[in-house]
């Protein structure tokens, strides 16, 4: 992904809200299910890190990417941005060259 890319996305999750929280359970399997799914129908998606969760959320970001083979947007404070692209021609977000 080029920085004109990344940065495109970043504009795109600006006025997003979260639709997933971590908290003190951290990562679950059925958390990370949901955010698979969650990508294969949005693309990106905006993930938020509650105060009591006690992992790092880069770390959470780097992890909840490998596991649902996406890429990692952003992460500031303790919102994660992700992004997947789609199968569907229809919904997909056209990123610049």
């Amino acid at each position: 992904m080029t920085s004109k890319q990344r940065a495109y996305l970043k504009s795109l999750a600006m006025n997003m809200d979260p639709i997933f929280q971590i908290g003190k359970n951290s990562l679950t399997p059925e958390l990370t299910a949901a955010v698979q799914e969650a990508l294969d129908a949005r693309e990106l998606i905006k993930i938020s890190v509650l105060q009591n969760c006690l992992d790092d959320p880069r770390e959470l970001a780097g992890l909840v990417s490998e596991r649902t083979r996406s890429q990692v947007v952003q992460v500031i404070g303790k919102k994660i941005v992700l992004y997947k692209e789609g199968r569907d021609d229809k919904k997909k977000i056209i990123l610049p060259k």
